[in-house]
């Protein structure tokens, strides 16, 4: 077949290209006018060599005055050298969304370019295996209204997988699941399962980790699946724990599961399950109310940070442990905190139910589809190179979705006060007409204003008072004080919060220490 080149994108053929519904519109109006919307013919390139393309793809790659390949690196593409391809995205990107979303803007320009040219419009782009089975970009520009996309199926690589499983996966009721996202995929599956795109080591490494193995059911064995169609093809059952040792897997590597344990929906169902059945027949249980539970709710959330301050002992403070330490693996501890804590959720959740308001479901939808939506950096096209500009963003698109009209909105009064207080100052720093103190400007006043409070009188609530409304009042004396250190601490880039607790926590060193000289217990 003759070489086949894209022409070079000039500035005019850009310029004829709407933009993706996703993105800002920059692209000239007028082009969306026209009724006719370029082609993309979509082939597969099958599950192996050349031999295995079928004859309505190669005639379609054969008569093609535009094609491209998604990728080089696939058996049958040997023989399709004139034809371009995309790797360059591959080596150029730093997640698959990312490659994904530029091939298919690649491919609906090439089309746009191709009817510029008087060529009609039409371009060829071919996947490996079938365009119907696993190819995200397939999905992606079926769903793109600014071209008319034709799939023309082809074999896929589960067709050689069947006949070397010796199953018709209709009657064995065979589900297939990315390897790449499996622990989710595979929540609430007892298998069989045909586990796709298991492309290296460290994804059949988080594979095996996802499952344990110590569940009734859980795999033994697996039957690996790699090369299939090809001379090294090879397949043969390997023990579970051998699964990331057995083969060296590239793209053309699978898995068959025959069962699997329980994976972790299994185990959140069981949990959904255990606070149903304390609801229904716990005297304490049935008598909780979400405002019953805001104590306990905050109790172990703190025990939470506990047990994550605990999992490091030298810490920035002179390598003294914040917090004592408890017995056992503190990892295990932070299990059991963390287990505390979403069984709180699980209750509230269920409270909710019975209310008709909310299920556990809905929890996890509203979250799940949150995230989604601040992360277009991740799931979108945004463009945010670092931390800062990621926080930045994520605000505006809290502000956007609720209708906030402060950025004060949505911080909760009930926040520790030094934790307000740094949460209300950086917030403040965007705001018109708002000068906060420079760091000269902060440490001069807290100084003078050390030196202005009154001595004690004996009598401390006569010395602190109520009234926070003088402005000589010690009251706002101190608190004026604590505000302007939690600022300083703000413009050092340390949390006050975070600074008081460790220095609390070192207090407390010190006090069992002098218990423990003084001969007195030091259970607390």
């Amino acid at each position: 077949m003759p070489p086949l080149r894209r022409r070079s994108n000039g500035a005019g053929a850009q310029s004829s290209v709407p933009p993706h519904p996703g993105a800002q519109a920059t692209a000239n109006p007028v082009a969306t006018a026209s009724p006719a919307l370029p082609r993309v013919t979509v082939v597969g390139l099958g599950p192996a060599g050349p031999e295995l393309l079928t004859i309505a793809t190669r005639t379609v790659l054969a008569t093609a005055d535009s094609a491209f390949l998604r990728t080089r690196r696939h058996p049958a593409a040997v023989g399709l050298g004139g034809v371009e391809c995309f790797d360059h995205h591959y080596d150029a990107s730093s997640t698959f969304d990312e490659v994904y979303s530029r091939i298919v803007e690649d491919v609906v320009a090439a089309a746009y370019e191709s009817a510029a040219g008087g060529r009609g419009g039409h371009v060829v782009y071919g996947v490996p295996g079938s365009p119907l089975v696993a190819e995200r970009t397939v999905e992606l520009l079926r769903a793109d209204p600014r071209v008319d996309v034709n799939v023309i199926p082809a074999l896929s690589f589960m067709d050689l997988a069947w006949d070397r499983l010796g199953l018709d996966p209709v009657s064995s009721g065979v589900r297939m699941v990315d390897g790449m996202h499996f622990a989710e995929a595979s929540a609430g599956e007892r298998g069989p399962l045909l586990v796709a795109q298991c492309w290296s080591t460290s994804v059949l490494s988080e594979i095996k980790l996802s499952v344990d193995t110590d569940r009734v059911g859980a795999p033994q064995v697996v039957t690996v699946l790699h090369h299939l169609g090809l001379p090294d093809e090879w397949v043969g059952t390997v023990a579970w724990n051998d699964i990331d040792r057995a083969v060296v897997p590239d793209h053309l590597t699978s898995i068959f599961i025959p069962s699997v344990g329980a994976p972790i929906g299994n185990e959140l169902m069981a949990l959904d399950g255990l606070v149903r059945r304390l609801r229904q027949e716990c005297p304490w249980d049935r008598r909780q109310t979400h405002a019953s539970l805001t104590r306990n709710l905050l109790e172990e959330a703190y025990e939470v940070v506990d047990a994550i301050d605990a999992l490091d002992g030298a810490r920035a403070d002179g390598g003294v442990r914040a917090t004592p330490q408890a017995d056992g693996d503190p990892f295990e501890h932070l299990a059991e905190e963390l287990g505390d804590l979403l069984f709180q959720v699980y209750f509230h959740a269920y409270l909710a139910a019975e209310a008709g308001r909310f299920t556990l479901a809905d929890v996890a939808k509203g979250i799940y589809d949150k995230l989604v939506a601040r992360h277009p950096h991740v799931f979108g096209n945004a463009e945010l190179t670092d931390a800062a500009a990621v926080e930045a963003h994520w605000e505006e698109i809290k502000q956007s979705e609720k209708g906030r009209t402060s950025v004060t909105d949505g911080i909760p009064n009930a926040l520790p006060a030094l934790a307000l207080s740094a949460k209300l100052q950086r917030q403040a720093g965007g705001v018109a007409g708002i000068e906060l103190p420079g760091f000269e400007q902060e440490r001069a006043w807290v100084a003078a204003a050390l030196a202005q409070l009154p001595a004690p009188s004996g009598n401390p609530g006569e010395v602190i008072g109520t009234d926070d409304q003088s402005e000589g009042s010690v009251l706002r004396q101190v608190g004026g004080l604590l505000w302007s250190v939690a600022d300083l601490g703000r413009l050092l880039g340390v949390d006050p919060e975070d600074a008081l607790r460790v220095t609390a926590r070192r207090f407390r060193q010190h006090v069992l220490a002098a218990e423990g000289r003084a001969g007195g217990s030091t259970d607390a």
